[in-house]
């Protein structure tokens, strides 16, 4: 098999662009608003995606690994981006996809793009899946697979908050407050890590129901990269609007209001939860007035 392509084959737009929003709805609390448009990093492989595979990649190569195999629900944006950066750089990809229910129906439009990039899919059955990181589990698939460099699901690792780090720095200095969307907690962990310290804070969004459990999870990936707890942050975990994937009227009428306002359409998994949460706070009075939020548009 041939080896895979340097790392700088994934050109992409650093920094990514922050754009500032005009808004009466926030403007009456006092509160500017910026938009990180870390959506328009990479083509293929937006915004935290690329962030959080950036380094891991890197590790697989060094590492001498040409197979890359990662985890992800049916409408996993990781499994999409995962296949993506596979196909650019010559790795082989496999995503091991919760619930084996779905092998025999046709593929959605999300799973169908990864194989599209060549992505193998194998599917397992959800209790199995909620198990995928017990060593069995591991042995099995390297068994059936061969030698792989395992990426977690949504990408979450040390190397993952390492690299998130990044979008942290970029805005240093530029907002007093970053909003963003948590789904494995990656991308809070390395961003929370990259902003000035004592001048700087973090909120992050829960988008599953009951998400307050990323707290831990948020503390280990901070651990495991930077040897302990790093900058301001914390989490409201009340806009996940009933949970993964699930919506409200209001979320969506909110999330329709936002794109006919400003030219960008949320999308209402991540994104559009996090924007509804960020004026929520500014609407309880939670922003100094003169505040300056930067909500990250994770793509």
């Amino acid at each position: 098999m041939t080896a895979p392509l340097p790392l700088d084959a994934l050109h992409a737009r650093l920094p990514s662009p922050l754009v500032e929003v005009t808004d009466d709805r926030l403007a009456r609390h006092g509160v500017q608003l910026l938009l990180k448009r870390d959506d328009l990093l990479h083509p293929r492989i937006p915004g935290n995606k690329w962030r959080k595979l950036r380094l891991n990649l890197r590790a697989a190569a060094e590492s001498g690994h040409h197979t890359l195999l990662t985890f992800g629900g049916a409408y996993s944006n990781h499994l999409r981006a995962t296949a993506a950066a596979g196909r650019l750089l010559g790795f082989a990809t496999i995503g091991v996809v919760r619930g084996a229910e779905l092998a025999d129906r046709p593929l959605n439009a999300s799973l169908a793009q990864a194989a599209e990039d060549g992505m193998r899919l194998h599917f397992i059955d959800r209790s199995t899946y909620r198990r995928k990181t017990d060593p069995d589990v591991i042995a099995d698939l390297e068994r059936r697979f061969g030698r792989c460099y395992l990426v977690p699901e949504g990408g979450s690792n040390a190397a993952a908050a390492a690299g998130c780090a990044d979008l942290g720095r970029e805005l240093g200095g530029v907002a007093d407050v970053v909003t963003v969307a948590c789904g494995t907690g990656g991308t809070l962990a390395g961003l929370a890590a990259g902003l000035d310290r004592g001048t700087q804070c973090a909120i992050g969004f829960p988008v599953l129901k009951g998400g307050g459990f990323l707290d831990g999870e948020i503390q280990r990936l901070q651990h495991a990269a930077f040897g302990g707890r790093r900058g301001d942050w914390r989490l409201d975990t009340r806009f996940h609007c009933g949970g993964y994937a699930r919506t409200t009227p209001e979320l969506r009428a909110f999330a329709d209001e936002f794109a006919e306002r400003h030219g960008l359409a949320p999308d209402l998994t991540y994104v559009a939860k996090m924007l509804y949460g960020t004026y929520a706070l500014a609407e309880e009075g939670r922003f100094a007035p003169g505040t300056r939020v930067a909500a990250v548009i994770t793509g």
